[in-house]
């Protein structure tokens, strides 16, 4: 009996990984060879490149002395501060099957090289990576290659497979529904790029080299026609996008909760959550509203997914208590209820970041770096080598203030006396565009916090801060100094709040900071629940000029 169940077991084993999907790629994120890859492009491929680098232009692509690609396409990647032109070390997304019929090169048809110029050590991506799969959170995995193009070396470069079908299908039941791209910090009310369209269940899945549409081809419009999920009637291929924005802006915050929770995975999403807020990712979807996608799985709730984790583990002490700002997190956060359940995910994840366990696992890792930097030279290896280990001297540090952080109390209001202001502190940058300046600089012999529009005349960038409040009236007051500020092209004449100024919560300002000059500027505003996480803002939105507000200025009081 006991034989006839082994075989029983043994054969449903082989069946179900008959029947899984396979993994090429599993093996080449495992075993961890550092390849080689050339990229070849034309002369004309190459003016491509400089003149339009978002654009894919056609290339060939060899691992070694193996081609790997004929017809593939290549674009340059990168936002505010990893983007770099062509002719400098640029980041590469490589496509290769895009012009023309290619076998997967280890699994993979598509897959980023990123120059991890805002992370030296190499080991961010591969480290949060790591992290977030042992956690249950799909999360792209993570290589590396020495990466060159028509002969130039442009030295190691971070390799990440791409969100994309093939991710799908490795993470989910359902590979056919609509993935999202967040863009460049643009939440979920923004116009999200549909990577993914839903396709109805049975549809066949494009052959590896089936022609695709030209980045530049026209996509159609929002109402046009497209598959739902599932469903054989046509409907609006963006409802599901539309339906979660319509769903975080109820003024009902019972209902709002409601309907969220009817779209979202709650569970995993606190999860997501969690673990953003303990990697200390600042520029991911919950803090910055940007580096995510964003999975509707037909007949499941919506799936987020985190993205550019180039620059976590920065600030070892970063809190895991501050208030959200993009529009899922802070309703989730809001509800009392899953704040706790909030809680009790930061103490169930802390042994994912145990900093020995991590250091011991990125050992082989470091191994293979160093030996590819070496074959580049001695500096090189050096330099890693030594951001490496103060990587690793952040991942330590990180786990024992998450450890101390989840015996915290949960945080109390701000204490006022009536009419007496409170300096408001910790703020942190954000922008909505690549080419905004923010910077710290001293006027008069004091500090100030100071914005200026970039060379693309669109400035949309500032600073904010949460801050926890009780029932009542409020009053937000800064220092202002406007030089230059002009409005939006695009702006309407009669829409207030242009240039600089200030405001809390999603309250519209009233006043405009055009022109230039100082002056002193409020923004009132009233706290209806018992206690709110109430977000703070100094920012300018212009096409051109600069903004500046005095920190010592920056003041709360309540009336």
């Amino acid at each position: 009996m006991m034989r006839r169940a082994s075989i029983v077991l043994a054969l449903a084993a082989m069946l179900a990984a008959f029947a899984a999907p396979r993994d090429d790629a599993g093996a080449f994120f495992r075993v961890g060879r550092i390849p080689r890859i050339t990229i070849e492009l034309s002369a004309e491929a190459e003016a491509s490149l400089r003149a339009e680098p978002r654009s894919y232009a056609r290339c060939a692509v060899r691992d070694g002395d193996r081609e790997v690609a004929a017809k593939a396409g290549v674009k340059l990647k990168g936002a505010a501060g990893s983007f770099q032109e062509f002719d400098a070390r640029p980041a590469f997304t490589v496509n290769l099957d895009k012009f023309g019929a290619a076998e997967p090169w280890h699994g993979l048809a598509k897959f980023h090289l990123n120059n991890s110029v805002q992370d030296e050590s190499l080991l961010s991506e591969w480290m949060c990576s790591e992290i977030l799969r042992a956690a249950g959170q799909p999360a792209t995995r993570v290589q590396h290659a020495r990466v060159a193009v028509n002969g130039r070396d442009l030295g190691l470069y971070v390799l990440k497979e791409s969100f994309d079908r093939d991710f799908l299908e490795r993470n989910f039941r359902n590979p056919r529904g609509s993935l999202y791209d967040g863009g460049f910090c643009q939440d979920i009310d923004g116009e999200l790029e549909l990577d993914e369209r839903a396709k109805p269940a049975g549809a066949a899945k494009p052959s590896q080299g089936a022609a695709k549409p030209s980045q530049g081809a026209a996509k159609p419009s929002q109402g046009a026609a497209e598959p739902s999920q599932g469903a054989a009637a046509a409907a609006d291929e963006r409802a599901d996008l539309r339906a979660l924005a319509e769903a975080c802006a109820d003024p009902d915050m019972k209902q709002r909760w409601s309907r969220i929770e009817k779209l979202v995975d709650i569970d995993d999403f606190i999860r997501f959550m969690a673990l953003e807020a303990m990697l200390g990712h600042w520029d991911g979807y919950s803090f910055n509203s940007n580096n995510y996608r964003l999975y509707f799985e037909p007949g499941r709730k919506a799936r987020f997914l985190p993205h550019g984790m180039d620059q976590c583990f920065q600030d070892p002490g970063a809190s895991v208590l501050d208030a959200p700002h993009a529009l899922v997190a802070r309703s989730v956060m809001r509800r009392p209820e899953w704040r706790t359940q909030y809680r009790r995910q930061i103490v169930r994840l802390l042994d994912e970041f145990d900093a020995t366990r991590l250091a011991k696992r990125v050992e082989p890792v470091q191994r293979r770096i160093q030996e590819a930097l070496r074959e580049i030279g001695e500096e090189p290896a050096r330099l890693q080598a030594e951001r490496a280990a103060e990587f690793l001297r952040r991942v330590a540090e990180r786990e024992r203030s998450l450890r101390e952080q989840s015996a915290a109390p949960e945080p109390k209001p701000l204490v006022f006396r009536k009419g007496v202001p409170v300096a408001v502190t910790g703020w942190h940058p954000m922008s909505e565009v690549e080419d905004a300046v923010l910077e710290e600089v001293e006027i008069g012999g004091a500090p100030w916090y100071r914005v200026a529009c970039g060379e693309s005349r669109r400035c949309v960038a500032g600073w904010r801060r949460s801050v926890l409040l009780g029932k009542g009236r409020y009053r937000f007051e800064a220092d202002l100094r406007l030089e230059g500020v002009e409005r939006l092209a695009d702006d309407d004449a009669a829409r207030p709040g242009a240039g600089g100024g200030i405001r809390a919560g999603a309250g519209a300002r009233t006043e405009d900071g055009l022109g230039s000059g100082e002056r002193k500027v409020a923004f009132a505003f009233e706290v209806v629940e018992e206690i709110a996480d109430v977000e703070l803002e100094i920012a300018l939105r212009a096409s051109r000029g600069s903004a500046a507000f005095r920190i010592d200025s920056l003041r709360l009081t309540r009336e």
